[in-house]
């Protein structure tokens, strides 16, 4: 089964430059995102977030924290098959951090009829790509990266402006 997994930050909802989301009222979901996700639903069997979130590791907030900023979330962008998020600091080279592939591993150990290599990872960043392709999907960064994009085009096999944009393509 084709699935879709989307990272958070600057995807769903506004990335804080050099900030966490931290609390439900400093989740702002990005404009378009409710409308992309019911076009989304349409064309994929699974949807999934995978997210970094080392504000946890760094004692910013808590698990507890996440689950109502997701209950946020997902009140806004209706439901999806999981979040999946690593707490863990970068520095601790944890195989659940994106790049790494972990939490893509255990979403296909959670939902055994998902096939990575039919899959498509839509994110904001190289780290987002660089999951995709390790995981053998297709790629598609959106957002304002061209640094992204121009530093690494072979991670990147799409490119729009927002998920929304991304959402009216036939590439998925």
């Amino acid at each position: 089964m084709k699935a879709l997994f989307l990272d958070r930050d600057g995807v769903l909802n506004t990335l804080r430059r050099n900030d966490y989301v931290k609390s439900p009222d400093e989740l702002e979901v990005l404009p378009g995102v409710p409308e992309a996700m019911a076009l989304l639903r349409q064309q994929f069997g699974r949807i999934f977030i995978v997210t970094n979130q080392q504000g946890i590791g760094k004692g910013l907030m808590t698990e507890d924290d996440l689950d109502v900023i997701h209950a946020k979330l997902l009140a806004a962008i209706g439901s999806v098959d999981h979040i999946y998020h690593c707490p863990e600091l970068e520095r601790v080279h944890s195989f659940r951090r994106k790049p790494n592939i972990g939490m893509a591993l255990q979403a296909r150990h959670d939902f055994p009829d998902i096939k990575l290599k039919e899959s498509v990872m839509i994110g904001d960043s190289r780290t987002d790509m660089l999951f995709g392709r390790r995981c053998g999907m297709t790629t598609v960064l959106v957002g304002d990266n061209s640094d992204v994009a121009l530093s690494d085009p072979y991670l990147v096999d799409f490119r729009y402006a927002s998920l929304l944009d991304a959402a009216q393509q036939s590439w998925s």
